[in-house]
């Protein structure tokens, strides 16, 4: 069942999404080779409690940590470790906030010194990809029309979209209806209505869309050992069409990156 959110909740939805956020730019300010997944984990717990949130994802499902780090072949919720990170490895850092009894939850792909190109490349795509997606998440359009614009942009740069894995429907609950597949056939599934907020997180592979989870039951790989990219967002419908509730401006800001992917998105200008 699809849970509608007033505009009321969408705001406080807001303030947990911008909690996720923060945390994502206070991280890239340390992501860099040498560091551990696991001190991010904890600098990033900190942060959150700090900041009058609770860690979304520690607990939940009975997951031991407060971030997801998906190093180079990994897809999705790889588990903290004391690994350091090395010069050429990519991370996708997912994280999760509990605040005002709402869930934010969203994600970004980071690069560590100098990347290979062609992986720069599928960084690029799959960010590109969001956007394309929550381009069509709009009154009387379907879900169908999500998955299809992003398995289209980047089938057509021959990579592998991800099947076994999907965003969401957020709200009190971290996960909710509907399932946000980042494939699929226009005009299918259901209906988009106002007051929906769902998180759109296309997952793309640079070969296979083929996947398979670890012995740890959490971290999930490419079968063919390939890298893979996670961006996501948080998103309302509000007034007929997409708003953007989380941001990686203050990633942006950190990184030193000029963009404005958001604008068309967000109804209020984000003061930093």
């Amino acid at each position: 069942m699809i849970i509608v959110k007033t505009k009321e909740e969408i705001e406080l939805m807001r303030q947990s999404a911008l909690i996720v956020s923060k945390t994502l730019g206070m991280l890239a300010k340390e992501i860099k080779e040498g560091v551990t997944t696991n001190h991010l984990d904890t600098i990033a717990e900190e942060f959150i409690r700090d900041h009058g949130a609770l860690p979304g994802f520690k607990g939940l499902y009975d997951c031991p940590s407060s971030l997801l780090c998906s190093v180079n072949e990994a897809v999705v919720h790889g588990l903290p470790t004391d690994v350091p990170l090395k010069d050429g490895d990519i991370v996708s850092v997912d994280c999760g906030a509990l605040m005002n009894g709402f869930y934010g939850d969203h994600a970004y792909t980071f690069e560590i010194g100098n990347v290979a190109e062609d992986t720069k490349k599928l960084i690029k795509t799959t960010k590109e990809s969001l956007y394309v997606g929550i381009e069509q998440l709009r009154v009387g359009n379907r879900v169908g029309d999500v998955g299809y614009a992003i398995q289209q942009y980047c089938e057509a740069e021959g990579y592998g979209v991800v099947r076994e894995l999907v965003g969401h429907g957020i709200g009190r609950k971290m996960h909710e209806d509907p399932e946000m597949p980042n494939y699929g056939r226009r005009g299918r599934g259901k209906k988009f209505i106002e007051g929906m907020v769902v998180a759109i997180e296309p997952m793309i592979n640079m070969g296979t869309h083929k996947v398979k989870q670890l012995k740890d039951g959490w971290t999930i790989v490419t079968q063919d050992g390939k890298p893979s990219v996670h961006f996501e967002h948080d998103v309302a419908i509000v007034d007929g069409k997409p708003e953007i509730l989380s941001t990686f401006a203050y990633v942006h800001e950190a990184l030193g990156i000029t963009s404005d992917e958001e604008d068309k998105f967000r109804q209020n200008s984000l003061s930093l």
